[in-house]
């Protein structure tokens, strides 16, 4: 077998079967841990602050994402074949589109307002209200959806050999304006809230390494968060976007009659791999509120403690059925 049909056997292996399982497994996953951290955040709804009003919109922006990904699973099952209809198509790539940048956005603020409470307090001390918060908020969600927006107007389906495509960009025909608008949408949506993120959290561990007098749980939850962002943004978010420009410029080549492009298989196989990536930060957001919300790692590791008692309850209670170890702590 040739190279070529076997690179291709692996992108089908991976489009048609892995992916679909990753939109079900995210799904599923990101229903349960939004669920419970969006009921945590209401619990405690009188005692909101001002960076929980950002974390709640980061909840609710993974739920406009989540009830997508069942039909994705099926066209991709359905090997590329949209059933759904044509504007369904593009409903649900808007939807992408605003979880993806309207979580960046909220990251963004989360990041300013650890910023201005660790390196400004003084200044920012009873200043900074949830109206302030919440009037932000709304603001991110016009910004992403006016960059969002355009998306919907180019055209998203094709029919091509007795199947119609439901485009994550847009059709051949469209792709060099598209590719034009892309890059203006990644440098607002994302290299510039990148760069503000990574700003304030250098300059956040700077001044915590600085100050001896520092409470140290303190500069160990800011090191914690912003190893998660770090997290979200390589995996999630930088692959997506440099491959998917890299993918629409390769496009754009091959329209120009450009006779061979060397890495224009490999980069598409990348930016495949990548789409299934980026849906990612739908259940890995959650990890946010551990470490923004209060009490709710004492929650964690209550609910984990609580699990622990009853089943060594029922295997004491059950002797017969399962064989329990003499140390419990070594099973």
């Amino acid at each position: 077998m040739s190279d070529g049909k076997q690179t291709h056997l692996l992108f089908s292996l991976y489009e048609n079967k892995l992916l679909p399982g990753i939109y079900i497994f995210v799904f599923f996953m990101a229903l349960g841990t939004n669920g419970w951290g969006l009921k945590s955040l209401l619990q405690k709804w009188k005692k909101l602050g001002n960076i929980n009003v950002f974390v709640l919109n980061l909840g609710l922006g993974n739920f406009l994402y989540l009830p997508a990904l069942p039909f994705l699973a099926v066209y991709y099952l359905m090997e590329k074949n949209w059933i759904f209809g044509d504007a369904f198509c593009k409903i649900t790539r808007f939807c992408f589109n605003l979880n993806l940048y309207g979580s960046i956005g909220f990251l963004t603020c989360i990041s300013v307002y650890r910023y201005l409470a660790i390196v400004h307090p003084l200044r920012v001390m009873g200043r900074l209200t949830v109206t302030h918060s919440v009037a932000i908020s709304v603001m991110v969600w016009l910004l992403v959806s006016v960059q969002s927006l355009p998306d919907m107007f180019y055209d998203k389906t094709t029919n091509k050999n007795n199947t119609r495509k439901c485009y994550h960009t847009t059709s051949r025909a469209s792709v060099e304006d598209y590719l034009r608008y892309s890059l203006g949408w990644t440098l607002t949506g994302f290299l510039i809230p990148l760069l503000i993120t990574l700003g304030c959290y250098g300059h956040v561990i700077v001044v915590l390494c600085r100050t001896n007098t520092t409470d140290k749980v303190l500069k160990q939850k800011c090191l914690k968060l912003l190893f998660i962002l770090i997290l979200l943004f390589s995996v999630c978010y930088i692959p997506y976007h440099v491959l998917k420009n890299l993918t629409l410029y390769s496009r754009v080549l091959l329209n120009r009659n450009t006779l061979e492009i060397p890495w224009e298989r490999g980069v598409f196989g990348a930016h495949q791999i990548s789409r299934g990536l980026v849906c990612l930060n739908s259940a890995l957001n959650p990890l946010v509120y551990l470490h923004t919300v209060e009490d709710i790692s004492a929650q964690v590791r209550q609910l984990l403690q609580q699990t622990r008692q009853m089943f060594n309850c029922w295997c004491t209670s059950n002797p017969g059925r399962v064989p329990v170890s003499q140390n419990v702590d070594e099973v």
